[in-house]
């Protein structure tokens, strides 16, 4: 938001300097972020050319003898057309840097004759386009004077960056409220006077879609003169960095920097019938100002005739029914448009003008008809003409919101003791109506503040005034002991889980929470709770569901890019609904190509194998012990996803119902909906399931020594139905004696003909580690005994002869 000081004291009153108001404006929450106070304008002069004399060797140039108020005159080569003896203009001396052409003078020779300045033309100066000739000013202009300052060239351009919250500072007058309301001057409220209409206006508005239009009004203007604006209207709009295009486009721009009022003009001629405002219709479109064809959707709002769209609705108008010099008759609309279909309609079309910025973010509902009057009034100061009755339709009365406010939320949520009087004589002085002497008063929000819901934002707006810099720096407390905890264990396995993946050399990356809505359905998501209001595009629709998504589109865009071994994690949250209760904490991760965890790819002995079910597998496990998980309790299941492969995956649990996680090769079904191609696994660990560690003694514990005793290792191999899975197996020769028997492994398995139909075998290694005593014979044949007999009551398999 960009604007002058003259125009901001054209709404203030207030002696103030600029630097005054330049701090103040920041301390209130309207930081600025630029003051350019037209230095490159000071060191052009008016001069007056004493002479002008035909140059000995250029038709078209002239010599000029030109009086800079110094004394002795100076010699300039000049070619306008305009220079002559007498004329005063803007002279630029050697060493001045020229804005328009891009050049620091220097005294130089034109055609043999030197030339020791320049007389400058409007659009050397960036003043206008005009550059037929110099700036021909009246000739009572004070010679050797500074030319910015008699052409007020020289009014500061302050610009301010607005945050969302702040619509009513959308205008000068705004912002001038804002000022005023924190004691830097006074608030000039000067009323807008109606003005008086002859006749009703002949075109209709009839509007079909309530909900994205509250009210419009509509004005005829007829026999205007439309020029080009004065001359104060062309410096200001091009001061804040607009093109002046003629007095009645010109006029709805001021106005909308003015009063954060957009505004909108129709040349009356080119409007056939009557205006609908309505949603647009598949296989529209419409030719925009900006020369540009936009195709419409049933999700936007446009106002059209009987031609069709004229105009997408608080954004930006259309070209055919424009207002140009031939305008005789003009439409003055102003409306109030729905926030989020404007913002919406904006982002989906790619367009950024000042009215979407204003519209989007909510205008004054009460100054829809005083910014009309205005608009009328200023048409007829700058173009003349006869104005009708204004039209309006929509809904035209307003009701306050009113928001309890226990006065001593001031002092709970900023530790400042404001005193009750002044919190509630700030918000009395930025428009809020004070309703009650208690401790908790009703307050009534001003039209021009759609942000104001609640009783915190009546103490930011309290605080803004009051001044933040008036919040005193608290040293953070002291921890009762040196190594006090300080991260959660969430934030401790976040950590963990990181470093681990990091070391399995992974690399981390950071994926959009948003994603394309067939890529939430496909991995669970796309329920109605988790889609985006106001999404900032089209295919980042939903909330995320999974990480996986993003981390395969990254691994594929690297992919497309030349880098396709590639491996990837994030540990981030996911989202099964709208409450921070179904948020997760999830480590992910995805291995593309050959990115396995020995670094193999291309070489000269042949090609390595592809990342698979393993290494995804690997990674998990990896994760699940970083972060402190029972690894040697976990078990391996099939039934994982579907956007896994049914063969090539599995699900890691804790127990019967606890899932920590799920890896696997992907589905060639997921991996066309995503998009991707080539040798992909991932993983998802869910960090926030794991169980928290048991509370550690006060006490350490001994350990227990190492056994004095030879471990041994005996191989069994059963036979059991093809759908017995390797896991309850091993579980089963685990469970036979836990004292005895540390570990259990498999190490082949077998399925043929000799075995008989839907058999298979499974061999495996039992590690047997004597604590007490040196086992017998008749000690391992007890083992034996106890783990053939576990396994086949667990499994149905029996020992193979």
């Amino acid at each position: 938001m960009k604007f002058t000081l003259s125009w901001l004291k054209d709404h203030l009153e207030t002696d103030a300097t600029l630097d005054e108001i330049v701090e103040r404006l920041t301390s209130i929450g309207l930081e600025v972020e630029a003051v350019d106070d037209k230095a490159a304008l000071k060191p052009f002069v008016i001069a007056k050319v004493l002479t002008a004399a035909k140059h000995p060797d250029a038709d078209k140039l002239q010599v000029l003898s030109v009086d800079i108020g110094s004394g002795a005159p100076v010699q300039v080569v000049c070619g306008a057309p305009n220079a002559r003896a007498g004329l005063i203009g803007a002279f630029a001396a050697p060493g001045t840097y020229v804005p328009g052409i891009d050049v620091t003078l220097s005294v130089g020779k034109i055609r043999g004759v030197e030339s020791h300045g320049m007389m400058c033309s409007e659009r050397e100066l960036e003043l206008s386009d005009e550059h037929n000739g110099i700036i021909d000013l009246p000739q009572d202009a004070p010679v050797g004077t500074s030319f910015a300052a008699y052409a007020h060239l020289d009014d500061p351009v302050i610009e301010i960056n607005l945050t969302p919250n702040h619509p009513e500072a959308t205008g000068v007058y705004g912002i001038a409220r804002d000022l005023a309301a924190s004691g830097l001057g006074k608030l000039k409220t000067a009323p807008v006077e109606p003005v008086a209409g002859k006749g009703a206006t002949p075109v209709k508005v009839r509007i079909e879609a309530p909900d994205l239009c509250r009210v419009f009004a509509l004005r005829l203007v007829r026999n205007v003169k439309n020029g080009p604006s004065p001359k104060w209207l062309q410096q200001r709009l091009m001061a804040i960095g607009l093109r002046p295009i003629n007095a009645l486009v010109d006029m709805t721009n001021y106005i909308t920097f003015d009063r954060g009022r957009p505004l909108h003009v129709f040349d009356a001629a080119k409007v056939a019938g009557d205006l609908v405002v309505r949603r647009g219709k598949e296989g529209e479109s419409v030719l925009a100002l900006d020369g540009r064809t936009y195709a419409v959707t049933s999700d936007m709002c446009v106002i059209a005739d009987d031609n069709g769209v004229e105009s997408i609705a608080g954004v930006m108008g259309g070209e055919h029914s424009g207002c140009d010099e031939n305008t005789k008759d003009v439409l003055i609309e102003a409306a109030v448009w729905e926030p989020l279909t404007v913002a919406r309609t904006g982002r989906t079309l790619g367009i950024i003008t000042d009215a979407r910025y204003r519209n989007e973010r909510g205008i004054d509902p009460v100054f829809n008809s005083p910014g009309i009057e205005l608009a009328t009034r200023m048409v007829m100061d700058l173009c003349g003409g006869e104005p009708a009755e204004v039209e309006v339709s929509g809904e035209t009365g307003f009701t306050p919101k009113v928001v309890s406010f226990p006065v001593s939320e001031v002092k709970r949520l900023t530790g400042i003791e404001v005193p009750k009087a002044e919190s509630l004589d700030i918000l009395t002085r930025l428009g809020f109506v004070v309703k009650g002497d208690g401790d908790v008063v009703e307050v009534a929000v001003p039209s021009w503040r759609p942000d104001v819901d609640g009783k915190a934002d009546l103490v930011e707006e309290v605080m803004r005034i009051h001044g933040v810099d008036e919040i005193r720096q608290q040293p953070l407390s002291s921890h009762g002991v040196v190594n006090g905890k300080i991260l959660t264990t969430l934030q401790i396995r976040t950590r963990a889980a990181k470093r681990a993946l990091a070391v399995r050399g992974m690399m981390e990356a950071v994926t959009w929470s948003f994603i394309p809505a067939k890529h939430a359905e496909l991995f669970g998501g796309g329920q109605k709770h988790l889609k985006l209001a106001n999404p900032i595009a089209a295919e980042m629709s939903d909330m995320r569901p999974s990480l996986l998504p993003g981390l395969v589109a990254a691994a594929q865009r690297n992919a497309d890019r030349g880098f396709s071994d590639v491996a990837l994690f994030e540990v981030s949250g996911t989202y099964e609904g709208d409450t921070p209760e179904t948020q997760r904490r999830v480590a992910a991760g995805v291995r593309r190509g050959t990115a396995k965890l020995d670094g193999s790819g291309r070489h000269w002995a042949g090609n390595a194998q592809g990342v698979g079910v393993f290494d995804a597998k690997a990674d998990a496990l990896a994760v699940l012990e970083a972060c402190g998980a029972p690894v040697d309790r976990l078990q391996i299941e099939t039934g994982a996803p579907s956007w896994y492969h049914p063969g090539r995956s599995g699900v890691i649990k804790l127990g019967p119902k606890v899932v920590l996680g799920h890896f696997g090769e992907f589905h060639p079904t997921a991996l066309e909906v995503l998009d991707a191609s080539g040798p992909l696994c991932g993983f998802e660990v869910f960090v926030d399931a794991i169980p928290e560690p048991k509370a550690k003694p006060t006490c350490t514990k001994p350990k227990l020594e190492l056994s004095a005793f030879q471990a041994v290792k005996r191989d069994f191999a059963f036979v059991v139905d093809k759908t017995v899975e390797a896991g309850t197996l091993t579980r089963a020769a685990l469970a036979a004696d836990k004292k005895l028997i540390t570990g259990v492994s498999v190490f082949d398995v077998f399925e043929g003909a000799a075995l008989g139909a839907g058999k298979k075998s499974i061999a495996i290694e039992i590690s047997i580690q004597p604590v007490e005593k040196t086992l017998t014979d008749e000690d391992f044949e007890a083992l034996a005994k106890r783990v053939v007999e576990n396994v086949a009551k667990q499994t149905g398999g029996v020992l193979r002869t």
